[in-house]
Order: structure tokens, then sequence, then C-alpha cells
């Protein structure tokens, strides 16, 4: 099979890491939404009044008063623990990574895991953004401690799925709206630039491509739904692919990976049976490049052996009934992936 298992000390590291990000994640979007901007207390004809700024909007929380003395005080302390928590656990993390890389847990790289920090960080990731393509690999590894042989998840790309169905946040809109995707992309490595105006890809000065996809509409003339996460003119507008419907319909998982400099990033990805299900599906169809059907063939093997012997996921459960029947339809090669619990060990 074309993966081994994480080792124990391994596996606690792994979870040790996770864990820590967890904790430094929330603390993080508490200090971007609860203690963000600032509080003061400003004199006018009527009184003196609490006042909140956020960004360049500042308004009246009220005339002072025992009630918004207490948020005042709240929001000061609030913030200074709140600092104080995320430089401990960011020092945490910073003193984990060489640990983690010393111990070959770092697998990500390093470019696709920043931008996932960054859509993350803006209400994105699992919203309107999933990972599809060969980057999902990385989930399924810290979802079961295994790690897929290299030659399955080498990759100089990754494939975002862009689902418009789901609103996005006020929080996220108002932000996003600027710049949109690329805008992120740019934060996250500043040589990102659209490959042509409107277009579905992105690249970086080292010939990454980032590919913004959506599904197909059945009746394109008549699809209404948004091509890309902003108005804005060099936003990437997602590429319309036929069957990604259903991966967008699709149960999703997700889980926190370690990219190749030791740090940690979060992805959310298709339920593995799925991915699996999809990259059978591709590797039968005529039109496919004939050098990627071996790999969508090998990866599809590794995945569904990884839903059923280390998920314990069935291929028959109803949360895939709504996957249509052509997809659905099992490969007998799956069976072989099975564990047979029958087996004796080799003594």
């Amino acid at each position: 099979m074309n993966y081994k298992d994480l080792s124990g000390e391994q596996r606690r590291q792994l979870i040790d890491v996770q864990q820590a990000w967890g904790s430094w994640r929330q603390l993080d979007a508490d200090k971007r939404r609860r203690f963000s901007g600032s509080m003061r207390w400003a004199e006018r004809e009527s009184g003196v009044y609490l006042l909140r700024k956020v960004g360049t909007a500042e308004r009246s929380l009220g005339v002072r008063s025992p009630k918004t003395e207490e948020a005042y005080n709240a929001f000061m302390h609030g913030r200074e623990v709140n600092s104080k928590l995320l430089v401990g656990i960011s020092t945490r993390l910073d003193e984990m990574a060489p640990v983690n890389r010393a111990m070959g847990l770092g697998r990500l790289p390093v470019t696709p895991a920043r931008i996932l920090r960054e859509c993350d960080s803006r209400d994105l990731l699992g919203e309107q953004i999933f990972v599809v393509g060969t980057n999902a690999l990385y989930a399924y590894e810290a979802l079961t401690g295994i790690q897929f042989a290299s030659g399955l998840v080498a990759t100089a790309d990754i494939d975002l799925l862009f689902d418009a169905r789901r609103r996005m946040s006020i929080v996220a809109r108002d932000e996003i709206n600027q710049k949109g995707l690329i805008g992120i992309l740019q934060h996250a490595d500043k040589s990102f630039t659209p490959q042509t105006k409107r277009g579905f890809r992105a690249v970086n000065e080292k010939g990454y491509l980032v590919d913004l996809i959506r599904p197909q509409a059945r009746k394109a003339l008549e699809d209404r739904r948004a091509k890309s996460l902003s108005e804005n003119e060099d936003d990437l507008e997602g590429a319309a692919i036929f069957g990604l419907d259903w991966l967008i319909n699709a149960p999703k998982i997700q889980t926190v990976a370690i990219d190749e400099r030791g740090y940690p990033a979060p992805i959310v990805a298709v339920d593995p049976r799925v991915y699996a299900l999809h990259k059978f599906w591709l590797a039968g169809r005529t039109d496919r490049d004939k050098v990627k059907v071996r790999r969508d063939y090998e990866q599809a093997v590794a995945v569904s052996s990884l839903a059923v012997n280390y998920l314990k996921l069935s291929f028959e459960a109803s949360d895939l009934s709504a996957l249509p029947d052509l997809i659905r339809q099992i490969p007998a090669g799956l069976a072989a992936n099975k564990n047979d619990s029958s087996k004796s060990p080799k003594w």
C-alpha cells in the first residue's frame, strides 16, 4: 500500500500540535472580533460616553454608567489576557516547529499552508472554500495518522473549490469585497498574480499555481450563481467543471496538517470515500489526461483503504446517498483493500 503509519511519538506530537493550534485559533479569532479596535471615554455636552472604534467607524455604546464601565473594564482586561495567551501559545508553536520537522511531520508545502491559514482567518475555509485534488491527501494523512508515499502527494498547485451557495459572514464579506481571493493570495505571498483578467488561475514567482474551480451548471445560460468571491475586476473567477457538484454536496472533514516548516495549517476537504469514488470516476474517463489516470487510480485505492480500514467508514452508508449512481459504483478492487479480520498474525 502507498502509505505508512506514524510512530507513537509522531502521533503524540501531531495531537499536541493540533491542540495548540486549536487554542491559538480561538484566541486569534477573539483578538480579531471581540477585542478588535479600541474603546475610549469621550466628553460630550450631554455627558461622558463610551465609544468603540473598529477600523474607521466609531460608535457610542452609551452614557457613562455602571453598565458601560463594566463593559469598558471587561474589554480592556479581556484584551490584555488575550494578548498574553496569544504570545505564550505562539511561542510554543514556534518551539514545536523544529521538532515537527525533525520528526518528519512537516508535509504540507508552505505556500498552500499559508493560503489555507489566510482563508481560515477570514471565515472562508469550510464555508465558501474547500480543498480538493492532491492537497486533500494531507488532510487524510492528518486524520488517520499515516503518511502517503511522496509520489502520491507531490504537486505544485492547489485546487480550491468554490461553493457559491453559502453566504459569507458579515465580517468576511466586508473585507473580501475589497480585493477578493486574489487579495488573500497576495497576503500569503505578495508575488501572486492572476494569469489572465478574471481568469481562474493565479501564479506566484516560483511557479506555484492556485486554481479556483466551481461546479458546472446544468444549463450554462441560466447559471446565476456567483463565479467569484468578489466583484473586484482583478479577482479570480472559478472555472466551471463537470462533476464538482458531487463534491460540493458531499460530507466534509476538517483537520489540521503540519507544513514543511513545522507549523499547523487547517484543511477542510471532502469525505475520503467521496474523494476515492471521484478519483475512480476520473481515472475511467476517456478524455482524462493519460498521465493523470494512473495517479488518479493510485490515489483512489490508497484513500479508499484509509476510509475503510482506519476510519471504519462504509461506502454503503446513507450519508453518501445523495451521490449519483454513476459515481457511487464501488470498483471491484476496493474490496481487496479491506482488512481481513479473520487472518492470523504472522507469529
